[in-house]
């Protein structure tokens, strides 16, 4: 089964414009998530899907494949669909582009977990929230999970409800709330199918595409990961992104 790994990078961002171009202990951001990604024992391929010229050239200049795409796609996961149009990809990854420390062996499970069962379409992955502050902020998306780890919701609410407890310290306690980590693995069939398909209510209402999918009746396997995601979202974010990449070098 034939992998390819597919990092989204657009030009525009409101808090940091240019950010997969950002320079990190002296590299361009995208760089670092290539770099990673390529670590994958799973993946075929690596490809950058970007909306601007400026991304493409230098992707191509550090040795990385990048396509230019449609600047007016509504999401990242429509970027991914356009991009891999050629490819011959039985499962595709998207790998965020503002993940510089993004776990290649996280890649790789993902990718194990579409590969080994024909009964899931996607595969993503959460962490357990240990801090209450995460659990009541809607910028952290939570997701709850069945038998066999699939799917059941996503929310930027503090799902589950503990009804018991009396503060969110108390609810955190009972160890039932995980973050989720906006990786996923798709095959390559229901991809097509996802971005064929309008906007779901649920979709809407929360601003997480990946509602659409539950929609249509996706069986989502999630993956418990105790590797922290570190994202660069904000000038803030910049400082301990470097510290991070220095601590590995």
């Amino acid at each position: 089964m034939r992998v390819m790994v597919v990092i989204p990078a657009r030009y525009g961002s409101t808090r940091l414009p240019g950010k997969p171009l950002l320079s990190l202990c002296g590299k361009p951001l995208i760089q670092w998530v290539w770099e990673r990604a390529r670590k994958s024992r799973r993946a075929d391929a690596v490809r950058v899907a970007t909306d601007d010229a400026r991304i493409m050239e230098v992707v191509r200049g550090f040795g990385g494949d990048a396509v230019l795409t449609r600047a007016d796609h509504p999401s990242g996961t429509d970027r991914i669909a356009e991009a891999v149009a050629d490819a011959a990809a039985d499962v595709v990854l998207n790998v965020q582009g503002d993940e510089p420390l993004i776990d290649p062996g996280l890649i790789d499970a993902l990718a194990d977990a579409l590969s080994d069962a024909d009964s899931w379409e996607m595969a993503t992955a959460a962490s357990p929230i240990t801090d209450a502050a995460d659990l009541q902020n809607p910028a952290v998306v939570k997701v709850v999970c069945g038998a066999h780890r699939r799917a059941l919701y996503f929310s930027r609410e503090p799902i589950p409800h503990v009804r018991d407890a009396v503060s969110p310290a108390e609810a955190l306690a009972a160890g039932l709330h995980l973050r989720h980590i906006g990786i996923y693995a798709y095959r390559r069939e229901f991809l097509a199918r996802l971005v064929a398909t309008p906007p779901a209510p649920l979709e809407l209402a929360e601003k997480l595409e990946q509602l659409r999918a539950l929609h249509l009746g996706a069986r989502i396997r999630v993956l418990e990961t105790r590797h922290a995601s570190l994202g660069v979202d904000t000038p803030d974010d910049v400082p301990r992104a470097e510290a991070a990449l220095r601590a590995l070098q």
